[in-house]
């Protein structure tokens, strides 16, 4: 009877999930807009007549995303457990209907246009890829260790994918899911051995996309000496460094940035958070890592205190679909890695990668009412 009463007040006291991690993500797409907004307020006067252009936009993907959020963090598990192969499906086939009708815009197609908004699948296929792997190393444990049933199907899978993505072309975003395969392996139980010697394939095939590409050859080439031609290939690096470094410790203040001002290349896109270096200094910066470093120590938190293996894994990668485009984009920025095109999560304007991050958080929400589930029935 005492179990029963027990139940009954659980049940009337709803799902429980974890609120720093809600609260923390929420303080990020507020961040986002704002800088959004910054970045490309002077941008979007000139060239569509409303500085308010891009973050109206940025607003609506947020509130779109704040929708996807919440749906995930209510589905039922049972149904984001057969979620995998529907997706792959799903991603296979905007891939290809990518590279048949999407737009050429600068000489790659990477894009659906869907009238009101434009898709990137790449997003998509972070996030399917990340539900499949989790889903086979956790169901496939017996074998594997082995090559032939335990290495080659996840490896194929991904293969496909990234091999739609160069075809597009989309040299950073198949290096994103070749990397994502790698910790999934790695944590999943995959031979290290295994795992060293396709990352040295992986490495050898990636030195003869770049050589053979003159475009490519370029970009690393500018990355290794950007101030060598920093009229040309070097140009966007080096105003992202001079952004960086004129920022100091308090910055030059929100909205008083001039790299913006038509020096810094896709200053709202990939490039934001030098603006906020520029304009929000160290300190700005600082506050930055320290929201994002609590927001992935919740997630992982959420991760490591799973009962399944099959959703530790689960969530691990969806925190590792953010946390990489956080470490992958602040390193495009800084001048440590060459440019890759990676958004940086919450903060980047678009649309596709803001709806992707937001089904990540509430994903990985779903999964922290199981810890909390647990805690209550231990305690």
């Amino acid at each position: 009877m005492i179990a029963a009463h027990e139940k009954k007040t659980a049940s009337a006291a709803g799902p429980r999930y974890d609120w720093w991690l809600l609260g923390l993500a929420l303080l990020l797409v507020a961040f986002g807009l704002i800088m959004v907004l910054s970045a490309s307020g002077v941008m979007a006067e000139r060239f569509n007549g409303d500085k308010y252009f891009f973050l109206k936009k940025q607003l609506a993907f947020a509130v779109l995303g704040m929708i996807a959020m919440g749906i995930s963090a209510i589905l039922p598990r049972h149904f984001v457990d057969k979620l995998p192969y529907p997706l792959l499906l799903l991603t296979f086939a905007l891939l290809l209907l990518t590279l048949l009708i999407g737009p050429n815009i600068n000489g790659a197609r990477r894009w659906i246009n869907l009238g009101v908004i434009s898709l990137q699948p790449m997003e998509l296929a972070k996030l399917s890829l990340v539900l499949y792997l989790a889903y086979f190393m956790a169901t496939k444990q017996a074998i594997i260790k082995t090559f032939d049933r335990g290495v080659i199907p996840p490896f194929m899978v991904t293969g496909i994918l990234v091999v739609l993505l160069l075809l597009q072309p989309d040299f950073g975003g198949a290096a994103v899911l070749c990397m994502l395969l790698f910790f999934m392996c790695l944590v999943g139980g995959t031979r290290f051995l295994y795992l060293f010697f396709s990352a040295l394939i992986a490495s050898g095939a990636a030195y003869l996309l770049v050589v053979r590409s003159p475009y490519r050859f370029k970009r690393l080439t500018a990355f290794l000496d950007p101030f060598k031609d920093a009229q040309d290939t070097g140009y966007q690096l080096v105003q992202s460094l001079y952004a960086m470094g004129s920022g100091k410790i308090t910055g030059l203040g929100l909205g008083a940035g001039r790299q913006k001002l038509f020096y810094l290349p896709e200053a709202h896109n990939d490039f934001i958070m030098a603006v906020v270096g520029e304009e929000l200094g160290f300190i700005g910066m600082s506050f930055f890592f320290l929201v994002m470093g609590l927001f992935l120590w919740r997630a992982f938190v959420i991760a490591f205190k799973q009962e399944s293996l099959r959703d530790r894994l689960t969530v691990f990668g969806l925190a590792l679909v953010i946390g990489m485009g956080a470490v992958l984009n602040l390193a495009v920025v800084m001048g440590v890695a060459p440019p890759k095109g990676v958004a940086m999560p919450f903060m980047s304007y678009g649309g596709s990668s803001l709806l992707c991050t937001m089904v990540c958080v509430g994903l990985i929400l779903n999964y922290s009412r199981s810890v909390v589930s647990s805690r209550r029935k231990n305690g």
